[in-house]
């Protein structure tokens, strides 16, 4: 592990104020706080601090740009070319954006650059086709007499959306893209830990023609803004993606108004290797299924179900693969992983990866810094019942349990116990045990010999407590909509 920076990719950072209403200000107290590199811990910028106020201005703004004004006005097709532009946009400026995303987050800047900001334009892409494909219906009734009777799905309004740290521009932009292809207006909320794409991400949809106030920017911490956001009467929807236990609050005050909620929360996935899988890509995929991002990842393959006559296999094999990986400052090129978010989650990582230590067997890793950044050697770890805390709890770091079984009956009952039901893998060459196996899993996305395959067009969300509702895809059009129901009496 290093933490010795290759910069030449490193931006510089701009202006760190809040963006309301087209404009960058600071916030209504002047508080601010500190943002952190985590390849050094040390200060990167200060970043002002949205708080209440500073929401209720954003809101204020937002409302203001939905109800008069040219987004009002504007045609779909119109809005289709500006959201197009926008994710031009981000092309344009993916080394800026990924530069600023190695800087905040860690993660490899070539992973940044060429997946995150690559992903987060195609969403834009994407969604701007389906700002003039929202559409409604005639409906033959039956009452007696002539009517002509329709639907329209119309825009909510304000919509909350409060992003993660662990992919920040990304799921800004699974939020942002179809609440603006909806003609709904946005107060985003970027976690404190990681705001510096998001108020990129504002400035360059105003450079691509979308009015002020339709995209405001507040960074600031959950238990004020993002509670005021959750609560403000005047938000007609809060989308989040985070914990489950902060989705829990988020629901808890989305009750003031009874306002939309949709979540994206954990994940604990079970990845099974079949016993006719073809074992070299299945370790591959499962490889960086689970350590990819540094494990930061909803998704991530944390539970590595493997039969038991390829069980020896499959651990030599990961843990090899484990050992390869270069661990680094995530401007050097080397780097397949860079350092944990902050010095708070690093701790939480390492006390479980201590955990596993005591109670299985590290077969690779385990080891992790104990100053400076904030690095962990990829882990596997063995010997570990199904109940033990570091099998069972979201770690949310480069960690897997690698889990024997015998049949296919046993292994999903196992991969389904768990109050999760995000995402799923299974590697297996039968095509009845992989439909099958699809069917019985209780997730929203599984992966047939391959893991983490995102596309724009591809809906994504959870089962059980990893959520409600479902990002991207044309589906998620129906969560940034109503439906109005329209009956005309046109004669007797």
């Amino acid at each position: 592990m290093t933490n010795s920076p290759v910069s030449e990719h490193a931006p510089t950072i701009g202006d760190t104020r809040l963006l309301i209403n087209g404009e960058r200000v600071d916030g209504a107290e002047g508080a601010t706080f500190d943002i952190y590199n985590p390849s050094t811990g040390t200060v990167l910028a200060q970043v002002a601090e949205g708080r209440k106020e500073d929401i209720n201005r954003a809101v204020k703004a937002a409302k203001n740009a939905f109800e008069s004004g040219p987004w009002h006005d504007m045609k779909p097709a119109e809005r289709a070319k500006l959201i197009w532009r926008l994710g031009d946009l981000l092309l344009e400026n993916a080394a800026e954006l990924g530069g600023l995303e190695t800087l905040d987050n860690g993660k490899p800047f070539l992973q940044a650059r060429d997946g995150d900001v690559s992903a987060a334009a195609g969403l834009f892409h994407y969604m701007s086709g389906w700002a003039t494909k929202i559409e409604g219906s005639t409906i033959p009734i039956s009452f007696p007499g002539q009517f002509h009777t329709y639907t329209r799905r119309e825009a909510l309004g304000v919509v909350g959306l409060i992003v993660p740290w662990n992919f920040p521009l990304t799921i800004a932009a699974w939020k942002c893209a179809p609440a603006l292809a909806a003609g709904n207006t946005i107060v985003l909320k970027p976690s404190e830990v990681t705001p510096l794409t998001a108020l990129k991400l504002g400035e360059l949809a105003l450079e691509a023609g979308i009015p002020p106030g339709v995209l405001n920017v507040v960074p600031g911490f959950g238990t004020d803004a993002g509670v005021a956001l959750t609560e403000h009467p005047d938000v007609a929807k809060v989308s989040f993606t985070g914990s489950t236990l902060t989705g829990r609050a988020i629901v808890h005050g989305a009750t003031s108004n009874l306002k939309k909620v949709t979540l994206e929360l954990g994940g604990k996935a079970p990845n099974i290797i079949m016993p006719d899988a073809n074992i070299e890509a299945a370790i591959q995929g499962s490889s960086d299924g689970v350590f990819y991002n540094q494990g930061e990842a909803c998704a991530a393959a944390s539970r590595l179900f493997a039969h038991r006559s390829v069980y020896d296999e499959v651990v030599a094999g990961i843990s090899a693969a484990a050992d390869a990986i270069k661990v680094g400052d995530g401007f050097d090129p080397e780097s397949f992983i860079g350092p944990l978010v902050s010095k708070e989650h690093h701790a939480k990582v390492a006390g479980y990866l201590d955990l596993g230590r005591e109670q299985g067997t590290v077969a690779a890793g385990g080891t992790y810094t104990t100053d400076g950044g904030y690095f962990v050697k990829p882990t596997v770890l063995t010997d570990m019942g199904d109940d033990s805390q570091v099998v069972r709890e979201e770690i949310f770091g480069p960690v897997v349990n690698v889990l024997p079984f015998d049949d296919e009956d046993e292994v999903v009952r196992r991969a389904n116990d768990t109050p999760y039901g995000l995402t799923a893998g299974v590697w297996t060459e039968n095509a009845g045990t992989a439909h099958r196996m699809a069917e019985r899993l209780q997730a929203g996305t599984v992966w047939v010999n391959c893991y983490g395959v995102f596309d724009a067009a591809m809906p994504y969300g959870g089962f059980k407590q990893s959520g409600w509702g479902r990002e991207m895809g044309g589906v998620v059009l129906d969560d940034y909509t109503e439906t109005k129901t329209v009956c005309i009496k046109i004669g007797d």
